[in-house]
Order: C-alpha cells, then structure tokens, then sequence
C-alpha cells in the first residue's frame, strides 16, 4: 500500500514551510499531488523527493524562473536529460562566476582591512606621543 503523507509531514521533512509547499503547487514547480475527499492534500515518497531537489536548488540560490524551467522539463514520456543537464551546466557557470566576483570582493575587504589596521597604529603612536 503506497503511504501518503500530509503537509506538516512534508513540511518537517524538507524543511520547506506549508506556505512554500503551496507556492511552489501554484506557481507549477510541483504538480499532481493528490487529495483526500476532504480536499487535505496527499503527498507521496517522491512528491517529497522532488521538494527537497527543489529545496536544494532554492539552496545554491537559483530563481524561480530557472527552477521553473527545470521543472517544466520533467517529462516522463521524452526524454529530457540532455536539456537539463544543459541547463545545470548553464546555471554551474552562473553561480561559477559569482564566487569569482564573490572572491573578488574579498580581497578588496581584505585590503581595506589591512588599510584600517594601519591607521588604527599610526593613531595610537600619535596618541602616546
């Protein structure tokens, strides 16, 4: 017998909160989820394996659009793995060339830091003079 599952259930095991679960069914990143014949939605093992990739992607910092884009392509009748590995690879350099920026600016801190550590002791010779 296949196990469903309610929405705190869910809700405890992705980490994602009730209101997320819903936008991401409104808005498509999810579809199909079942219904008791109260109307209380009825979630299945791989409903909250597709939460928690979704989750993993809201993770890495990927929008909406680009989630949406993925979740479009899963389609069980033709394949679409080339096009999603495709748009992995697109969203890798993404976020490739955020932490090249994001390394960037660090060593900008860095340096300002280094500069700040400076006059705090060219302040405290003129102060003890």
């Amino acid at each position: 017998m296949k196990e469903n599952y309610s929405s705190k259930q869910v809700s405890q095991a992705t980490g994602l909160s009730i209101h997320t679960m819903r936008y991401y069914e409104r808005i498509g990143l999810i579809d199909g989820i079942e219904r008791d014949k109260n109307g209380y939605r009825l979630f299945s093992e791989s409903d909250i394996g597709w939460y928690k990739f979704l989750n993993y992607f809201r993770a890495m910092g990927m929008p909406i659009q680009e989630m949406q884009k993925f979740a479009a392509m899963r389609n069980p009748v033709v394949s679409t793995l080339t096009a999603r590995r495709e748009l992995m690879e697109t969203y890798r350099k993404k976020v490739y060339e955020q932490m090249k920026e994001l390394e960037r600016t660090l060593v900008n801190i860095d340096h300002k830091i280094g500069y700040f550590k400076i006059l705090e002791e060219v302040e405290k010779r003129n102060t003890y003079e």
